[in-house]
């Protein structure tokens, strides 16, 4: 069961080797699977100061959903189905799904009155305890439709946070989710009784004493003030956490390594390819945003260069705008890479779809910046039959399919990466003494050979290579 930030993974248990990657899998497993709710566990309301801060506890649950007149059915059918995998990834069990046509969303209920009646009934009947509108509401949409269901009522943001929350591992990546959640809160603080109204005056609201004394703030203040206080500390804290970052991505552009970013939907096997590719131990899960802490690993072209591989977090539909904001830094290392692997699912409802969300986030976050290359990576191509699969790779010149799980692919999609990775920019004929050796070792490690022999004098180099070894290279030759 979910409640909030989930701390460190226990001691291997006996059995174990201790400190394996596999080891670690394993035991990652287990507590994922751990906080699946427990059957027949009531929905409960948490009193924390006074202000209902809303624990998901979500078992048996309905789906909600509009779309209007203009808009397809398979498309809001697709983003319930999607919300269906969301909610189990959370743990919740999907009872019904309610597809509503609306001209637009109702202000007052999200559904309208009798629809919201018509739901009430649904999950009285049916035993939910939770309904899950897959739109982001309002608070005051909630607030409603809340008090004529009868149950919780949780918007698809929230649903992805809880998610979120349970997945982060990292110390930044925790502080991420906690700040897109507090953000998410503020406007949604509801009042437990009337004890939000009270006010407190003097030392207690300002800690100042004599000529400050007045009504001073009420409780709802109070712990709004402390949330914006709060969310302002991780702000900080991410913030000083981003100048490793750059410098880590400094070092790797001074050596002239290049940068390789595996992008995409959520559950699309980007970190399947990633162990695939490099022979990490990654976690792989059928879960959505089973990877939120981004893993980069260090390969090699077959002509000796090197580049760094990294696996990110997964993108969905209507991505809150609170982790995007939450998750810039890490985000922000996808748009700075050389190259975009952009991964998709051969086997999901709506490739084309995803594709289209995946570019449109991704253009958000570079805000009019260039991005890498792109390489449309069609995986799980195992999965679905050969003219299934060809007619998914027609639309996309240069497109390749491959399979994690058969190996089918992974030698043509190394050589798309070598032939996408950029060219170093500066071409050298130097004669390098046999004494600097390290410098030839790094000019075949980071930049391009384009011929070598062995001369008394040294070896002769003719590569591409980035200015910084350029210059090296022509100071070691005299």
């Amino acid at each position: 069961m979910t409640d909030g930030l989930t701390g460190s993974l226990p001691d291997p248990a006996p059995g174990l080797a201790s400190g394996s990657d596999e080891a670690w899998e394993q035991l990652e497993r287990e507590e994922r699977r751990a906080r699946q709710r427990v059957a027949g566990l009531a929905t409960e309301l948490t009193d924390v100061t006074e202000v209902e801060y809303r624990q998901l506890r979500l078992e048996r649950v309905i789906l909600v959903g509009l779309y209007s007149a203009g808009a397809h059915l398979e498309e809001a059918e697709d983003s319930l189905t999607e919300l269906a995998a969301l909610a189990e990834t959370a743990g919740s069990e999907v009872l019904e799904v309610v597809l509503q046509r609306r001209a637009q969303p109702d202000p007052a209920t999200y559904l309208g009155s009798g629809k919201a009646a018509e739901l009430a009934e649904l999950a009285a009947d049916s035993g939910a305890d939770t309904v899950v509108a897959d739109s982001e509401l309002a608070p005051s949409q909630r607030r409603a439709l809340e008090d004529i269901v009868g149950v919780k009522v949780v918007d698809r943001t929230a649903l992805i946070l809880d998610i979120f929350a349970a997945h982060a591992k990292s110390k930044e990546g925790k502080a991420q989710v906690e700040l897109a959640q507090l953000e998410y809160l503020l406007p949604r603080l509801r009042g437990w009784g009337e004890s939000m109204s009270r006010q407190a005056g003097g030392r207690v609201a300002g800690g100042a004493g004599i000529g400050s004394r007045g009504p001073g703030e009420t409780k709802i203040e109070l712990d709004r003030r402390r949330i914006r206080q709060r969310m302002a500390k991780l702000r900080r804290q991410l913030k000083a956490m981003e100048p490793q970052r750059a410098t880590r991505r400094a070092e790797r552009e001074r050596h002239g390594i290049a940068s390789v970013a595996i992008v995409g939907y959520t559950n699309a096997g980007k970190s399947s390819l990633l162990n695939a590719l490099t022979q990490a131990n990654v976690l792989v899960d059928d879960q959505l945003f089973a990877t939120l802490d981004p893993a980069v690993r260090a390969l090699t072209t077959a002509d000796g260069r090197t580049f760094t591989l990294a696996d990110t977090v997964g993108f969905v539909r209507r991505l809150p705008h609170q982790l995007v904001e939450a998750f810039s830094s890490t985000l922000e290392e996808s748009v700075q890479a050389d190259v975009l692997l952009h991964v998709v699912d051969a086997s999901a409802p709506n490739p084309p779809g995803q594709i289209a969300a995946v570019r449109q986030i991704l253009a958000e976050i570079a805000q009019g910046r260039g991005l890498g290359q792109e390489c449309l990576v069609f995986t799980k191509s195992d999965a679905v039959p050969q003219a299934e699969l060809e007619a998914l790779l027609r639309p996309y010149p240069g497109a390749i399919g491959v399979s994690a799980v058969t190996g089918v692919g992974l030698d043509d999609l190394r050589s798309v990466i070598e032939r996408a990775l950029p060219r170093p920019p500066v071409e050298v004929d130097v004669v390098v003494p046999y004494s600097r050796g390290d410098l030839v070792a790094k000019a075949h490690q980071t930049g391009q050979i384009l011929a070598e022999s062995y001369e008394a004098a040294g070896t002769r180099l003719r590569a591409r290579v980035g200015p910084a070894l350029a210059a090296e290279l022509e100071r070691a030759a005299g």
